[in-house]
């Protein structure tokens, strides 16, 4: 007998089927037991009379929550039943697996254990609904990227994560034993998408892992997380990467919220706005101006940039002034840029480029890149690079390269803003941070 997922149930009253998923709740009665068994598609309340076979409901009493169950009943209609309204008249349980009693702790608990703790058990953890809604989002989200991509004519590649030279700067590095050499793990696919641009593929997009030896134990960090890139020929500036990627997100937000928008809603209590176009921008020295004639003081070590709490104050300025949650941040200084970044002509001290912060939160750094080699190798000099590791990058340009940019974009990030959640470590399958390798 083929296996009938929960969700399919209502077709096929009156019918017998295999059901197979997780022992959720068990009440066993003086004369009915009664299971609520739960696939990846919903919950059933499953029924057996004890007077149908003794030995049966002495298996069904030793029965503990959590076990990996295949049963086989008739379903009938029941409108008492809160699940559904029908239920199953069980006939056979095989246990596939049956749980160690007692767990860990109790994924369907009115409380939870910290965050921590169910990190360590974060199979477990999983078992939750909002962590099931959360990757169901993920896929759904990944699935429009990659949608209105390729409907835009760009092409997907995967990158090399084993670099011989650091893509962004030399520090948060992790460095490993190559052969014979040292050898780093990407902390993004910069130089090879913009290989991709000499290359004549023109636009590109890419979902692979990204490293960082970051130190941070904030709620926004991780070593090792998904990152989202996209590259684009023949822009003018950088505003033709933000037209792209605003146009990318709403249609992606669209997507979910037609698809998890209302589950969304009920599970996080978190209601998704679609983004209207065009997002505001604001350049940095004005947004720093804002932060100044609203009271926030930068911190001193933040010259030329914007620190956490900065970003949710100019959040905060932006849904007052616009009703909208997402915000350009552009034109930012050379000094906290990297050396590719493209510079204004009219204005050298500052690049083309952008932080996208989404509900308080940076999700995206983008620019346009130089593309002019003379000028991409006066650059790094100036950022007191030195031109020999980074060579075979700058030989990307010497035959022919057209004007370009693009963005990388945190996935999990994303997520945290689309379900309105407060730590990253609830939106990654298993987080990794300096003091998190298992499991």
């Amino acid at each position: 007998m083929e296996r009938t997922l929960i969700a399919d149930l209502r077709q096929h009253i009156g019918e017998e089927v295999k059901i197979q998923g997780w022992l959720q709740v068990l009440r066993d009665q003086k004369k009915m037991q009664f299971l609520v068994v739960r696939d990846t598609t919903g919950a059933a309340q499953v029924a057996f009379w004890k007077g149908n076979d003794a030995a049966l409901a002495e298996r069904i009493s030793a029965l503990t929550t959590e076990s990996a169950l295949t049963i086989t009943g008739s379903v009938v209609d029941n409108p008492v039943v809160k699940l559904g309204g029908l239920e199953i008249q069980l006939q056979t349980v095989e246990v596939n697996n049956l749980a160690e009693n007692p767990m860990p702790f109790e994924p369907y608990g009115d409380t939870l254990p910290q965050l921590d703790f169910r990190q360590d058990w974060r199979s477990i953890d999983l078992r939750r609904k909002e962590n099931l809604l959360l990757f169901q989002v993920q896929t759904t989200a990944e699935a429009a990227m990659r949608e209105f991509w390729v409907n835009n004519r760009f092409i997907e590649i995967h990158t090399p994560k084993i670099i011989s030279t650091p893509s962004e700067s030399g520090a948060e590095l992790f460095t490993i034993d190559y052969f014979d050499r040292k050898a780093y793990l990407a902390q993004s696919p910069q130089f090879y998408k913009q290989m991709a641009m000499s290359a004549g593929f023109e636009r590109v997009f890419e979902f692979g892992p990204v490293f960082r030896a970051d130190p941070s134990f904030t709620s926004r960090h991780m070593t090792e997380f998904t990152g989202v890139d996209m590259e684009i020929s023949w822009v003018e500036s950088h505003e033709d990467v933000m037209v792209m990627q605003e146009r990318w997100l709403q249609f992606v937000y669209q997507r979910v919220k037609d698809v998890h928008g209302e589950q969304i809603q009920e599970v996080f209590g978190h209601e998704m706005i679609v983004p209207s176009l065009p997002f505001p921008r604001i350049p940095m020295a004005e947004a720093v101006e804002i932060l100044k004639s609203r009271g926030y003081q930068l911190p001193a070590d933040k010259k030329g940039d914007i620190d956490p709490g900065g970003e949710r104050e100019i959040a905060a300025y932006v849904m007052e002034k616009y009703n909208h949650e997402f915000v350009f941040l552009t034109d930012w200084p050379i000094a906290v840029r990297p050396f590719y970044h493209m510079r204004h002509p009219d204005n050298p001290g500052l690049t083309r480029s952008y932080d996208l912060i989404a509900c308080g939160l940076e999700i995206t750094t983008g620019a346009q890149r130089e593309h002019r080699p003379d000028i991409l190798a006066k650059q790094a000099l100036e950022k007191g690079l030195h031109l020999e590791p980074i060579q075979f990058y700058l030989d990307f340009f010497r035959y022919g390269c057209p004007p370009h940019g693009g963005f990388g974009l945190g996935l999990s990030r994303l997520l945290m803003v689309m379900l309105g959640l407060n730590n990253i470590r609830e939106t990654v399958f298993l987080f990794r941070g300096p003091t998190r390798l298992t499991p």
